[in-house]
């Protein structure tokens, strides 16, 4: 017994400087602010610019389910997820760091996609080894510590890396381009290999119940089952679903302040150290909410957040339209580099994401049983990966094509509507989860076939 407790405590430790540092190496190249202003620099285009988070949603989501049915075979989960996780997940920001500053003065485009192909490969490593890790991280957490841990991990790294953001304004405003953001690049990457160390350090135990992979098609119709006899999952699905088309402007509201208040690196590293400041205060306090009273209501949470994040940019639109122009004074209405109206969108940012990323993944683990967690997991994020890929695409296009009154407005309502759903539709699956799961009933009913055969 004593053994088992030293191991989960070495285990919570050792998954607390993973995520960290992740978290840390990440905000260096933060996907709302400095990747979005990078590829603005290397291309007009409000279209491509919403392909960041899209090609970031499809790397991290559409592969999972390829990998679930796999990762159920698998009695120890870490070797894979430390292969994937350096080579895929990690080392592709090192490349674009090198990419960038080879090419982004003479070869633009060539430059861009390389850029966005990068974040694809990151995005990808990511989610291969998303439904391994996670089933690893619910064998060595307890249920109970998983949003404390989650959030603190989140919470530890933002707090850093409110220091680090200091360091990204002042990289921005000191070096030529593109030499400050390859820079970036290349500390990030530092920060996520400290990361690594701490997943190699895990002292996972043995899968007490492993399943043998089937072939793919058998595989499709058990998930089929899971989304016809699940109610409450798949009213998840839905709201879930919601929630991120919601967060459509997230990517835009850097881009929109660059543009409508002629921001300049100090104020994309104000804007940076505001969101991830943000996030470093609420990320624990959204952990320890969500182990008290369910992940269901951290979510709703984020959707209302996320509604107040596009009002706020729809407010300070119209002060931009009738007061003062781009490249004015602010003062009284600034703080620091950035309008206070911007600084007030991102906080509220900043709480959407701090929700969205401690509930996210932890309320997967609470609809199933343990032996069919990987299948919920890669089935839940595979299936929520079109909107992921699709919101920003539209953010895009609505900016794009409509202005970003438009997009912000589209924003608040789908918001809004995601409040209601996940607050009166979905039932905390704590509370609800069945003793025998879809999946286990479908296993049973499976049995006589196979003892006839």
């Amino acid at each position: 017994m004593g053994r088992g407790n030293d191991d989960t405590t070495w285990n919570f430790s050792v998954s607390l400087w993973d995520i960290t540092f992740i978290t840390l190496g990440i905000s260096f190249i933060s996907r709302e602010t400095v990747i979005p202003v990078l590829v603005s620099q290397l291309t007009d285009s409000k279209l491509v610019i919403g392909l960041v988070p899209a090609m970031w949603s499809l790397g991290l989501y559409l592969p999972q389910l390829l990998t679930a049915n796999w990762a159920e075979s698998m009695p120890y989960k870490k070797p894979f997820v430390m292969v994937i996780g350096f080579f895929l997940e990690r080392l592709p920001y090192l490349l674009i760091g090198l990419i960038v500053l080879l090419f982004a003065v003479e070869r633009p485009t060539a430059a861009l996609v390389a850029v966005l192909a990068g974040i694809g490969l990151a995005s990808s490593g990511a989610g291969l080894g998303t439904p391994p890790w996670l089933d690893m991280i619910a064998k060595v957490i307890p249920v109970r510590r998983r949003g404390i841990w989650l959030g603190l991990g989140h919470g530890l790294g933002q707090l850093m890396g409110v220091i680090g953001a200091y360091f990204v304004g002042r990289i921005l405003v000191s070096r030529a381009f593109p030499g400050n953001y390859a820079l970036l690049f290349f500390i990030a990457f530092g920060f996520v290999v400290i990361s690594w160390m701490g997943l190699a350090l895990t002292r996972e135990p043995v899968s007490e119940v492993t399943k043998r992979a089937v072939p793919l098609f058998r595989y499709l119709g058990r998930v089929s089952t899971v989304l016809k006899g699940d109610k409450n999952y798949r009213r998840y699905l839905i709201s879930k679903s919601l929630v991120n088309l919601g967060g459509m402007s997230a990517g835009f509201f850097a881009v929109y302040g660059t543009e409508t208040f002629s921001l300049d690196g100090r104020g994309v590293g104000l804007l940076t150290a505001v969101l991830v400041g943000t996030q470093a205060i609420l990320n624990p306090l959204c952990g320890l909410l969500a182990d008290r009273v369910g992940h269901k209501s951290v979510l709703a949470g984020a959707a209302f957040f996320g509604a107040l994040a596009a009002l706020s940019a729809l407010v300070i639109g119209r002060g931009a339209a009738f007061g003062p122009t781009a490249g004015s004074e602010f003062s009284p209405f600034a703080i620091g580099a950035a309008p206070v109206g911007l600084v007030v969108t991102f906080v509220f940012l900043g709480t959407f994401l701090a929700a969205d990323h401690t509930s996210s993944l932890p309320i997967i683990l609470e609809f199933s049983a343990p032996e069919d967690r990987p299948t919920y997991i890669g089935l839940t994020n595979t299936l929520l990966a079109p909107i992921l890929i699709g919101a920003p695409i539209l953010g895009g296009w609505l900016a794009g094509t409509l202005g970003y009154t438009a997009l912000f407005s589209a924003a608040l309502a789908v918001g809004v509507g995601a409040l209601l759903l996940m607050v009166f539709w979905v039932r905390e699956p704590r509370m609800t989860t069945p003793q025998r799961t879809i999946l286990q009933r479908l296993e049973e009913e499976e049995q006589p076939s196979k003892v006839g055969s």
